[in-house]
């Protein structure tokens, strides 16, 4: 019976090559996006949903606003159970993320350094593509009583965002 070992070639590298879910335009657009982060799924879906059409600028105040719990997220899809906020226009049940709003924070930083790298117009850049997907299941395991045990699993996200210079 012979073993299959995997030979690593000279600068090949191990790492996994991710893609986004869409194609723009590099010389009028920026990419930047966080993978496998440990953040509730539906909250960074309903954050995503909220700064999609929004300046870069904005974006970081509306998520400074978040973490500082001053601005409530709406949810819109996951909101059974979800008590009303203040500050929601059209829409009422709201929750304050902290910890997926610092995550994607980081994320939109990175976008806004790269349009500056890019040499594209701050003030001009809207993003287009805020996108949560499914990351790895992290498995593990409860300790129950009398010997038994139960499966723990937690699901990581990618987060993908693009932004990119309005038309005049």
């Amino acid at each position: 019976m012979k073993i299959a070992k995997s030979i690593k070639c000279k600068g090949e590298s191990r790492l996994p090559n991710y893609r986004y879910s869409i194609q723009t335009d590099p010389d009028r657009s920026a990419k930047s996006s966080g993978r496998n982060l440990d953040v509730s799924p539906k909250a960074a879906r309903e954050i995503c949903k909220a700064i999609k059409g929004k300046s870069v600028h904005k974006c970081i105040e509306y998520l400074e606003a978040v973490i500082e719990k001053k601005q409530a997220i709406p949810y819109r899809r996951h909101k059974r159970d979800v008590g009303h906020k203040r500050g929601l226009i059209k829409w009422k049940p709201g929750r304050y993320p902290v910890k997926a709003a610092k995550a994607i924070l980081k994320i939109v930083r990175n976008l806004e350094n790269n349009a500056e790298k890019n040499q594209l117009q701050l003030d001009k850049c809207t993003i287009i593509h805020a996108a949560t997907l499914q990351g790895v299941k992290q498995r593990g395991i409860f300790y129950r009583a009398h010997g038994r045990s139960s499966p723990k699993i937690r699901q990581l996200v990618h987060i993908e965002l693009i932004a990119e210079v309005e038309e005049v």
